[in-house]
């Protein structure tokens, strides 16, 4: 393997910019993805990736910003799961449930009306990662310098909020607005992705490197080097790949970074049943 094989796939200029906006999006998501990880709102951000999909379709279909129409369904999305919490019984992931499978149902049925339904959908749900514009890269720019700002200025905050909800009240942080903040970065982090990495994929790149990242590291500053950079790494990783295998660049972005926690999964559970059993050998030698 040469350095050639490394440098080809990002020789021509729609090549790098897929791996600009991949980056991009990676930062976003993984930044935003290490609080979902530690929350443990995975289930909710699935439910929020896919609840983003109509609005996506409605612009589609209707030609009005995929932008301004992602945002309407987030905000549709997280009141609709805030009603069922409030005015019933029943748990918040039962909201979520009720959303996640209506508004992808929703998204379906609005770009099924239209002509070029198959190329639509899959452009929606898989994403473009070959096709991002500059000023699609220029507006995912600003989205990402929002989310990281927010997310540095908002650090203790969810912090603490992460830690215990009650602690957060009692040192007067909001912690009602701070989740709703949160809300809007995850929205933010999602609309801003789905270009490059399609809706439905972008769940691996908001899960997959926070996750690994969680084996690794024991701090949450380092959470947050680590993710950042196991998401640069599979972006980078999944587009070489994609070029050489002749795959969908965004598909094999999510897969390296799932690939790469199950692999850190595996290496970790392997030293440690190592060490264990070195520990014990050395405990019946020394009886």
């Amino acid at each position: 393997m040469t350095v050639d094989w490394f440098l080809e796939p990002f020789a021509l200029g729609f090549q790098q910019r897929a791996l600009i906006g991949g980056l991009t999006a990676g930062v976003m998501s993984s930044v935003v993805g290490v609080w979902l990880v530690l929350r443990g709102m995975s289930f909710f951000g699935d439910a929020f990736v896919h609840g983003v999909l109509p609005g996506i379709a409605a612009a589609v279909l209707f030609d009005f910003s995929p932008l301004l129409g992602a945002g309407v369904a987030a905000v549709v999305m997280v009141g609709g799961i805030e009603f069922v919490h409030r005015h019933s019984r029943l748990r918040e992931d039962t909201g979520i449930g009720l959303l996640f499978v209506g508004m992808l149902a929703l998204g379906v049925a609005i770009i099924s009306k239209s002509r070029s339904y198959t190329g639509s959908l899959t452009s929606i749900l898989f994403g473009d990662a070959f096709g991002a514009s500059e000023p699609d890269l220029l507006c995912q720019a600003i989205l990402a310098a929002i989310v990281v700002i927010a997310a540095v200025v908002l650090y203790r905050p969810l912090l603490v909020l992460t830690l215990s909800a009650q602690k957060a009240q009692t040192l007067g942080m909001r912690p009602r607005l701070v989740h709703a903040l949160l809300l809007v970065l995850i929205a933010a982090a999602v609309i801003g992705s789905f270009q490059t990495v399609g809706t439905l994929l972008v769940f691996g790149q908001l899960v997959g490197p926070p996750a690994t990242a969680a084996l690794v590291a024991r701090t949450v500053p380092r959470m947050f080097v680590w993710s950042i950079a196991l998401s640069a790494f599979s972006v980078w990783l999944g587009l070489a790949l994609s070029f050489h295998l002749g795959i969908a660049g965004s598909a094999t972005m999510a897969l390296v970074a799932v690939a790469v926690f199950f692999l850190v999964l595996t290496t970790k559970w392997l030293v440690e049943a190592w060490q264990r059993r070195s520990i014990s050998t050395r405990a019946r030698r020394a009886r």
